[in-house]
């Protein structure tokens, strides 16, 4: 009973030590615009089966009752990012924008790689493309590169673009208007089983069970950013709340094995 209860504590240690990782992974991103804060799930290694004797008083008697079940420890079972809304911060960059409701905003890199952030903080490169602040395209509704040359559209400035609430990008000269594309706002059925492949870049794990789709519900406002759904506070109450239980584990772990170290030192003076 001893060793199991060190294996069932030194299981809860491990699994504490992914979950202060994430925390600190948190606490490092909280000012990243569109950056999801990570969760973990855990899982019972197995539940054993607790029974009590029906007579007590009676050992030739081994019938029992069953009365629960005890954990015989827990260990992660998967990372996962809570894609709740972040708040929109105002920066009336006409280039920043900030997707309200779902969706996400779709990116290819020069490799041809793709994958989607909720980061809307783009520029327009020397080949006349948006593109995100690490040269990433930002492709429109229909899967191509949105192109935005200045001078070709006579208008002074970005200042003259103007993006509506379903991502149209519109070049205003003088009184007159031009649409011209529509920014891409995809989304996916399954965000749990969405992973992060780098500062605010998300991908399905797998893309042939969980397709992409088009978003429905949502809105782009110009001139915001989306901060960092990691509320700071929270998590540092959880980090406080993971190292006073690391600290207990590790105590119950020192306890137990004294009592284990005595117990062969016992019955080696007994033999």
């Amino acid at each position: 009973m001893i060793s199991r209860g060190i294996d069932i504590a030194a299981k809860g240690m491990m699994s504490l030590i992914d979950f202060q990782d994430s925390t600190a992974n948190n606490i490092a991103n909280v000012n990243t615009a569109g950056y999801k804060k990570e969760g973990l799930s855990f899982r019972n290694v197995y539940n054993a089966l607790v029974e009590e004797p029906v007579e007590r008083n009676n050992p030739k008697n081994q019938d029992g009752r069953l009365v629960g079940e005890i954990s015989m420890g827990c260990v992660t079972n998967r990372l996962v990012h809570q894609f709740t809304q972040g708040t929109l911060s105002r920066t009336e960059n006409p280039l920043d924008l900030g997707i309200e409701g779902d969706g996400f905003f779709k990116l290819r890199a020069p490799d041809g790689t793709i994958t989607y952030t909720r980061n809307g903080s783009f520029c327009i490169n020397s080949q006349n493309l948006l593109t995100d602040m690490q040269g990433n395209q930002v492709l429109d509704d229909q899967n191509r590169p949105i192109r935005i040359n200045l001078v070709e559209l006579n208008i002074k400035s970005e200042k003259d673009l103007n993006v509506n609430e379903d991502g149209t990008i519109v070049a205003t000269r003088n009184e007159n208007a031009q649409a011209l594309q529509k920014i891409g706002i995809f989304d996916f059925a399954n965000k749990d089983d969405m992973m992060a492949v780098g500062t605010s870049m998300y991908v399905p794990k797998d893309i042939t069970t969980n397709p992409e789709l088009r978003a429905q519900k949502f809105s782009v406002q110009q001139g915001a950013i989306e901060l960092s759904n990691a509320n700071i506070i929270n998590e540092m109450i959880n980090s406080i709340k993971v190292s006073r239980n690391y600290e207990t584990l590790s105590s119950f772990v020192k306890e137990k094995s004294n009592q284990l170290s005595q117990a062969i030192n016992l019955g080696r003076l007994n033999t």
